[in-house]
């Protein structure tokens, strides 16, 4: 890896024109103040890095689900997966990672499997760490079913600042552990519900790495249901 490769990192087609709309009022605060346009060029860099998209290396071994999100887990719990998703009405382990403006905000599909449903419900725009983000604010929810049959969901939540979720996927398309599958822009949480009998292998605080953290296995469910 080259020096440069550690503080230059590739940027999401998405991001393009946010950073081309921050470049360009950064001109105009330079002819306005200069002091105003390095501002400015904060900014736009801080757009760029926003909308960073860097490369990850998923572990190898099956039976892994691993963090969707760059971010922080900030609530494990037992929860009902939302209802537009058609899953059994019982409750699941959730586990919330939230990001901050700061993180990286391209998600990844924690299992390998196919898109059973895609549904998008819009919504209120709460504080992302709060635990009725997952109720009230806007989302878009994924229901992956695995070789083994079971079904994994993973849900979008728009937060205070973000007000666009972007999904690339559709029901019928398969995903590999780790590949990317939409981003959030600017702050927002999501949300992994564990197929029953699975446990969680992090706890709340911890930082998570997009496609690289491994939050359970499923492999320790399967033996004790054996």
């Amino acid at each position: 890896m080259r020096m440069r490769d550690t503080f230059i990192k590739p940027m999401h087609r998405e991001g393009i024109r946010f950073v081309a709309i921050f470049a360009a009022v950064t001109l105009v605060l330079f002819l306005i103040w200069e002091p105003l346009g390095w501002i400015g060029v904060g900014l736009t860099v801080w757009c760029y890095y926003f909308f960073r998209d860097p490369e990850r290396v998923t572990p190898a071994r099956p039976g892994l689900i691993v963090s969707p999100a760059d971010g922080v887990v900030s609530l494990i719990e037992p929860a009902v997966p939302p209802a537009e998703l058609g899953m059994a009405d019982m409750p699941l382990t959730r586990v919330s990672v939230f990001m901050s403006v700061f993180n990286c905000h391209v998600n990844r599909s924690p299992v390998a499997g196919e898109v059973v449903s895609v549904a998008y419900r819009p919504g209120k725009f709460f504080n992302a760490s709060l635990d009725k983000a997952s109720v009230d604010n806007e989302r878009n929810g994924l229901r992956i079913r695995m070789e083994d049959g079971r079904d994994l969901a993973v849900v979008q939540i728009a937060g205070l600042v973000a007000r666009r979720i972007v999904c690339f996927v559709k029901p019928g398309d398969r995903l590999r552990t780790g590949e990317r599958f939409g981003l959030i822009r600017f702050g927002s949480r999501l949300d992994v519900y564990l197929p029953p009998g699975v446990a969680p292998l992090v706890e709340i605080g911890q930082t998570m790495v997009a496609g690289e953290t491994v939050i359970a296995e499923l492999g320790q469910a399967g033996q004790a249901e054996a």
